[in-house]
């Protein structure tokens, strides 16, 4: 039986791996044959994560994205013996910052690690020292088209990757790399968690009516992922992938 989506042989990044949709991410990735490097700021968590894997020869490095400089550092290390053959960029973080509470530091917090870190990585992809090629995907979300009380940051970092990665397709398909993102709605994770107890269970059921095939889970999203992965994929980059369960749709 052929499986299309089959990724024996590919050696992935995924960051954001510790918990939620990178995690589910591994998970699956690993099932389908692939071989992985997790990355996330908490190892316990991502020592967990590895434990949950299909298959070895997958590795893990604790690292904060923040820390944009270093990035190299970790790259080198990461590929100091194989190069990679795909990214998925998973990590990120969601702080509710009204806007009488934004500053410059607030911004360059969000943006940073939605955003910057996510760059940094395409940019060394880009390069035959860590790939000869393959496919890059990045979690964005909703957000990047629809606003919501308390997120203009974060909104406005996920519309920074969405709006990258159709520049980023043009440029790097001579070199082979394909580049698109994943654009879920509201999912059962940690990060859902942290945004209802801000807003309160009300604005929870609210948000759950507005999709029509109710919440999502982390698996909905991984499966996407997967895909633009995967061969079956092949001809698509600068593409933004909705996983909504139809949030967008009205």
């Amino acid at each position: 039986m052929i499986n299309p989506m089959e990724l024996t042989g590919k050696r992935i990044l995924v960051t954001g791996a510790s918990s939620g949709i990178g995690q589910n991410t591994g998970i699956l990735l690993s099932k389908l044959g692939a071989e992985l490097v997790l990355v996330a700021r908490n190892n316990e968590r991502l020592q967990e994560t590895l434990s949950m894997l299909n298959g070895e020869a997958h590795a893990s490095v604790s690292f904060d994205l923040s820390n944009i400089d270093d990035i190299k550092d970790m790259m080198d290390y990461i590929c100091m013996d194989k190069k990679l053959d795909g990214v998925v960029y998973s990590a990120g973080i969601a702080p509710i910052v009204p806007v009488p509470s934004i500053n410059y530091n607030k911004m360059l917090e969000i943006m940073t690690v939605n955003y910057f870190a996510f760059m940094e990585i395409v940019k060394l992809f880009s390069k035959r020292k860590y790939s000869n090629g393959g496919s890059i995907v990045a979690v964005s979300s909703v957000s990047s088209y629809a606003g919501w009380r308390g997120a203009s940051l974060y909104c406005g970092s996920k519309a920074a990757i969405d709006g990258s990665i159709r520049a980023l397709a043009i440029e790097l398909s001579n070199k082979g790399i394909r580049v698109n993102s994943v654009v879920p709605s509201n999912i059962k994770t940690k990060m859902l968690s942290d945004v209802t107890q801000y807003a309160g269970e009300e604005e929870l059921d609210v948000i759950t009516a507005r999709q029509p095939l109710g919440l999502g889970n982390p698996d909905d999203v991984a499966n996407a992922i997967a895909f633009l992965l995967s061969d079956a994929a092949r001809f698509i980059t600068g593409s933004s992938l909705v996983v909504d369960g139809g949030y967008l749709a009205q």
